[in-house]
């Protein structure tokens, strides 16, 4: 994070997809690190019910140096749920197959208010409640009979975008539905598709079955990653990704990707 710039006190709130070293280990040196900077804020963190006991035994130890409130909310849902919502943003987590507790996220931004053209309001002469109610998306009706129809005079600034988190997964019946018309997923692809046996066996996906995942739900990016040691050709996953979905991209730490 710090050599991508990421500010390390802007963080929020931290979603942990399940309890394998791999996933969490990072994640102490990192609360320390918080609280060595004399962070005091509140640290929202999602995760299984299982990484409870590992967070208590940290804090049992190491607890003194965190000087900020821990928030931990256990993941138990059978379908995507929200867990987290701001004026701009919501969040659902859904459950992965992974063989143990595992969870995806996603990010979704919300409709934003409608904007109304500058050139309008001289025109028409708006006035504050008539800006008011463009910005709602509602035409304006004046006492004289007349209409500023809102698809004339607003817009909306942005289409709204949206990231899906799914890793460690194998691929399962509902995914593709779940994920239905997001802007980006990332999806881990561990295994190229000759050793499918061995993603089965240890529940993780496959170049093609990630991108098989991401062109049922319509998605308009899919990102790659979580590669088996056994291919250090990163290339070779996003060639057979790209044989089943073209806007398949394998992804490397800190590249950064539109999304």
């Amino acid at each position: 994070m710090v050599e991508c710039h990421i500010p390390l006190m802007k963080l929020d709130s931290i979603f942990l997809s399940h309890i394998h070293g791999d996933h969490v280990f990072g994640f102490f040196g990192l609360l320390s690190t918080l609280g060595m900077k004399g962070r005091q804020t509140p640290l929202n963190i999602f995760a299984p019910p299982s990484f409870g006991p590992i967070l208590k035994i940290f804090l049992s130890y190491y607890g003194e140096g965190i000087g900020f409130e821990i928030r931990f909310t256990p993941l138990k849902m059978k379908q995507p749920e929200t867990v987290l919502e701001s004026k701009s943003i919501s969040v659902q987590a859904f459950p992965l197959n992974h063989g143990i507790e595992s969870f995806g996220f996603i990010f979704r931004e919300k409709e934003p208010p409608f904007n109304v053209h500058k050139e309008a309001i001289g025109r028409y002469g708006l006035s504050l409640t008539e800006i008011g109610t463009l910005k709602r998306g509602e035409d304006v009706q004046r006492v004289d009979g007349s209409v500023i129809p809102a698809s004339e005079a607003a817009y909306k600034p942005f289409v709204p975008k949206s990231y899906a988190y799914c890793s460690d997964t194998a691929p399962f019946p509902e995914e593709a539905a779940w994920l239905k018309g997001t802007s980006v997923i990332y999806h881990e692809a561990t295994y190229l598709q000759e050793l499918a046996d061995q993603g089965a066996l240890r529940h993780h996906s496959t170049t093609k079955q990630a991108a098989q995942v991401a062109l049922e739900a319509g998605a308009g990016k899919l990102l790659i990653g979580h590669y088996s040691s056994r291919n250090a050709d990163i290339k070779a996953y996003e060639a057979e990704c790209r044989s089943v979905f073209p806007e398949s991209f394998a992804t490397s730490d800190g590249e950064v990707y539109d999304i």
